[in-house]
């Protein structure tokens, strides 16, 4: 029998005019039937540390007050065998020239998810059901396009192996909420940040635990914590 696995996405900066320069986009994957351990596991270690279960994991929220919480998140993550990662770095969106390609910056941004779970997909071996933070980009017509992208390139005409792609809330789904933890530090570092004393003792720690430095792509066959540095070829 077929494992089935659930794929929580979410992504960094990743409209087209939004001054960032780089985009990161990121997923975290686990066995179905360990998802609600995971999400039960989570939330003790936040109350473990005086906070709501309902607390909202975020990039953004870092602060010195909750440095110890989130290093533990980290390394619980390393821990738990049963979670991955994979994420995708596009260090500079002004390079991209979206017509020289005959596409549009919607399009790409599908292909750039097709980057990040093509690593993640074994087909005749498991099944998949992918859940994305809502975003204004990716509800209804655009949920329905990047299912139908995804499955075109695995030459999964039936969706039997990618069974579905559903936008959900991040707030109520902690392992979203990790992916955004996890992206947010390939972010902060692919951007050349070093301000915040708690966030870079944060990506201190995954480079140790990974062993990776975070700005390189890794082997492409790394199963704990896998990094695409993508580039946009030249238009000649």
């Amino acid at each position: 029998m077929n494992t089935i696995y659930n794929v929580y996405c979410d992504e960094s900066c990743h409209l087209e005019n939004d001054r960032q320069k780089a985009m990161v986009l990121g997923a975290i994957w686990c066995p179905e039937e360990k998802a609600k351990d995971v999400f039960k596991e989570i939330r003790n270690i936040k109350e473990k540390h005086g906070l709501n279960k309902k607390f909202e994991i975020k990039w953004t929220k870092i602060s010195p007050a909750k440095e110890d919480f989130y290093l533990n998140l980290v390394q619980y993550f390393f821990d738990n065998q049963e979670l991955h990662f994979r994420g995708v770095v596009i260090p500079d969106k002004s390079t991209l020239v979206h017509g020289a390609f005959e596409q549009d910056h919607d399009l790409w941004y599908y292909k750039m998810y097709y980057y990040v779970l093509r690593h993640i997909f074994k087909p005749g071996e498991s099944q998949y059901r992918i859940y994305v933070d809502i975003k204004d980009s990716l509800t209804g017509e655009g949920l329905k396009k990047l299912h139908d992208v995804l499955c075109n390139n695995i030459y999964d005409f039936d969706h039997s192996i990618i069974e579905r792609v559903e936008a959900v809330r991040s707030h109520e789904v902690e392992l979203i909420q990790l992916t955004d933890l996890l992206i947010g530090a390939l972010s902060y570092i692919n951007r050349g940040l070093s301000e915040s004393s708690a966030k870079s003792k944060i990506v201190d720690l995954i480079k140790s635990k990974s062993g990776y430095m975070l700005t390189k792509s890794t082997l492409f066959k790394e199963e704990k914590f896998n990094i695409f540095v993508w580039q946009a070829r030249e238009v000649l």
